[in-house]
């Protein structure tokens, strides 16, 4: 078949230059030409097979975006059967049979979506509630400033089993010792998980939903440690014993090691970050290595791969076996073993199971006798995946994951290092060339991933760090070479009581990798701040690294045009004028500068996300209302650069004024009838709708809420009546929630 489409290209090329056909049917017939021969090679090649995952995945993004209501189960695997049960028909039809292929994926992929929202299925707290709280302490994890707690609810005031939430998470600041699988009794204030700060930002309910946590807050007041009612269900205590032997772990860590050096490095080994400060992170984010402190794949790869090498060395010391028995294959096995039991250990969080499934399907392709890196496995991982947890695909994780696996899979061949290798020579010849195969390998190999992640981390951070090259070429090596072979060292001397010197040398390479962090983070504009850009920009920029990753033949040039357009939506974003909080408490309008100003009290992490989505690198501290904002007791107003009236109404007492004087009203109240603002933007809008955004243009406000229409979706807390929630109350053990957890917090 290749072969004809080539002849096809051939025998069109006299003809194009004899002048014989029309331009636009020359170029058309050679591009025909030329695509059915690029598609032919890449099912010569065995190359179209990824493109099911592409296809798994669509059908999973269509669910997500797209649904309004509740879809049945059925539909898609109908559709689904349907499109399979033709496949035979087409066997002589290549095309079709593709395009039947493809739906039918993209079927079960929205099938898998229908699925996993059914099987997760549970209460959401609907409203602020204050009221005593008993369960099992599921997880623990130790914070600067107390703990966090993952509890399985036995009660909540006097709410039935139907409104409870099954599981919350919850802060306390006390002296009080509560260990993973103790049952306890306090009075909690809890609240719904927290939607998106902004239209398009992070939504952190959704995320919660999928771990079953439908609610969030903290304790007061005295904690009760009560007897157990009954015997703990073997999962739950199975899972209490797991973060119970962690946290032991990370505090042997900690103390062997001393400093945010022993914080970091517990969390390498454990995956608890809880004891990282808020500086340390901001300095491996600011170097671009924050991805190593979380448990995910580059953990997996290096646990397995100094796994595999330390039982292939020793098996090749022995004679009869590296003779008589498959060692890499039995390295491979032990190495899946290793790295399933390590994943069990780090908690089996969201980031750190994709890595696995991952990491056991190159390992698994090794017992086969097939390339262990490959883009068949790697689709193969990405469907299994998204199968178990279809939502992963919408978050940043699992986007930049796979898509620097499939950059670095696509450059491998440009990756060895075959120019600097020399076989014969002098030792320090030789030398010379192995230090400058691993450094050039190691730059390119980060470059690869740095481009292949950029358009996910930008979409979701708004921050691009221009110094990261720098920061994982510097500490990637040393993380590979010391780090982490000295956490799985340490692992195995644990159990013997013979690793705090193991912990005492991978504190020197942590410390060494904490250095050269913050070196970089002194640079000047280490964390550039970008607008966020839209959905569209993202889509095209994804397409554009499939196209350029999965093919082999010149079909790759086809990434160009997507390329092309998805960096110009995303170089001029159309930027929002006015941000209103979610609850109402605060909002922020542009000012004459171009800068958005204050008005109100909006929390400071919702603040924050304004200002990054706007492209602004101000902190939320220094931002304030300015010359133009006029507040007083009962609320704000400010005029936009178009000259509309903004007003924030804190107090009913302001209605009767800013009625009549508004074009856009905001409140956290009930906006009385009479009210004759244009627009109005009060309790009952906020509490359907979210966080609101407009848009001020010559046609009028345009309105981009975070719920958008339709009907609401499971995760969403459903709008309430009654008056406004009360605000935090202080003292005692309250340790307070953050309005907006992070993307990482979850993981």
């Amino acid at each position: 078949m290749a072969e004809e489409s080539g002849r096809a290209v051939r025998g069109a090329l006299p003809a194009l230059a004899a002048g014989r056909l029309p331009a636009a049917a020359r170029f058309f017939e050679v591009a025909a030409a030329e695509f059915r021969g690029g598609l032919a090679r890449e099912a010569e090649q065995r190359r179209l097979f990824p493109w099911l995952a592409v296809a798994f995945g669509a059908g999973i993004l269509v669910f997500f975006t797209a649904t309004d209501g509740t879809p049945s189960l059925a539909a898609p695997l109908i559709a689904a059967a349907l499109c399979l049960g033709l496949t035979p028909l087409l066997r002589a039809r290549p095309v079709w049979l593709g395009v039947m292929l493809g739906l039918a994926a993209a079927f079960l992929g929205f099938a898998a979506g229908v699925r996993r929202v059914a099987s997760v299925a549970g209460p959401v707290l609907a409203r602020t509630t204050i009221a005593p709280l008993t369960g099992v302490v599921e997880a623990l994890d130790e914070r600067e400033g107390g703990a966090r707690l993952i509890v399985r609810v036995e009660s909540f005031g006097d709410l039935s089993e139907a409104a409870r939430p099954r599981r919350v998470r919850v802060s306390y600041r006390t002296a009080q010792v509560l260990r993973p699988g103790d049952s306890l009794r306090a009075t909690a204030r809890l609240l719904p998980p927290p939607e998106a700060a902004r239209p398009g930002g992070y939504d952190f309910a959704r995320d919660a939903y999928f771990r079953g946590i439908g609610a969030v807050g903290s304790l007061t007041g005295k904690v009760e440690v009560l007897p157990p009612s009954a015997p703990l269900a073997t999962e739950l205590r199975l899972g209490a014993s797991i973060d119970e032997a962690r946290n032991v772990l990370t505090r042997r860590i900690t103390e062997a090691i001393g400093g945010q050096a022993g914080a970091v490095a517990a969390a390498l080994v454990t995956g608890k970050r809880g004891l990282i400060s808020e500086e340390t992170n901001a300095v491996l984010r600011a170097a671009g290595i924050y991805h190593v402190v979380s448990i995910s794949g580059l953990h997996m790869v290096l646990a397995a791969g100094v796994v595999f090498w330390l039982v292939r060395a020793g098996l090749a010391l022995v004679p009869i076996l590296a003779l008589a028995v498959p060692i890499k294959k039995i390295a491979a096995g032990v190495a899946m073993v290793g790295v399933t039991a390590y994943c069990a250990f780090s908690g089996w969080d969201v980031a750190a199971e994709r890595a696995l499934i991952m990491t056991l399907v190159m390992l698994g392709a090794i017992l086969v006798d097939r390339p262990a890196l490959s883009m068949r496995n790697l689709a193969l991982a990405a469907i299994l995946a998204l199968a178990r947890e279809p939502e992963s695909l919408l978050g940043p994780s699992f986007q930049m994951s796979f898509g620097a696996v499939a950059g670095l899979i696509a450059c491998a061949p440009l990756l060895d290092g075959r120019f600097f290798r020399r076989e014969g020579g002098s030792w320090p010849a030789r030398a010379l060339s192995w230090l400058m195969t691993v450094g050039v390998g190691t730059l390119a190999t980060t470059l690869v991933a740095q481009i292949a992640t950029a358009p996910f981390a930008t979409y979701h951070f708004q921050t691009v760090q221009p110094f990261g090259l720098v920061g994982n070429a510097l500490t990637l090596p040393l993380v590979s070479l010391a780090v982490m072979p000295a956490a799985v060292l340490g692992m195995l001397a644990y159990p013997f009581a013979l690793d705090r010197p193991v912990w005492w040398l991978m504190g020197l390479a942590v410390r060494g990798m904490l250095a050269i962090s913050a070196w970089i983070a002194g640079f000047g504009q280490a964390n550039v701040v970008l607008p966020a850009f839209g959905t569209g920009a993202l889509m095209l920029l994804a397409l554009a690294l499939l196209l350029a990753t999965l093919p082999v033949s010149r079909l790759k040039a086809l990434a160009v045009l997507p390329a092309a357009c998805g960096l110009a939506l995303a170089a001029t974003p159309a930027r929002f004028d006015l941000y209103i909080d979610r609850d109402g408490a605060g909002a922020a309008l542009r000012g004459a500068d171009g800068r958005l100003a204050v008005l109100g009290r909006p929390p400071a992490f919702v603040l924050e996300q304004w200002l990054k989505a706007d492209g602004d690198s101000r902190p939320a501290a220094d931002v304030s209302g300015g010359p133009d904002v006029r507040c007083d007791r009962l609320g704000c107003t400010m005029t936009a650069t178009d000259g509309r009236k903004i007003a924030l109404v804190t107090d009913k007492r302001a209605f009767a004024e800013d009625c009549a004087r508004a074009d856009i009203l905001i409140t956290r109240l009930t906006i009385p009838p009479g009210c004759v603002a244009p627009l109005r933007i009060d309790r009952a809008h906020l509490a359907a709708q979210g966080a609101t955004a407009i848009r001020l243009g010559p046609a009028g406000p345009e309105i981009v809420t975070a719920r958008g229409s339709g009907t609401p979706r499971p995760w969403q807390a459903r709008p309430t009546t009654g008056p406004p929630p009360s605000p935090p109350a202080t003292g005692g053990a309250f340790a307070p929630e953050p309005a907006d957890p992070s993307p990482e917090s979850l993981q």
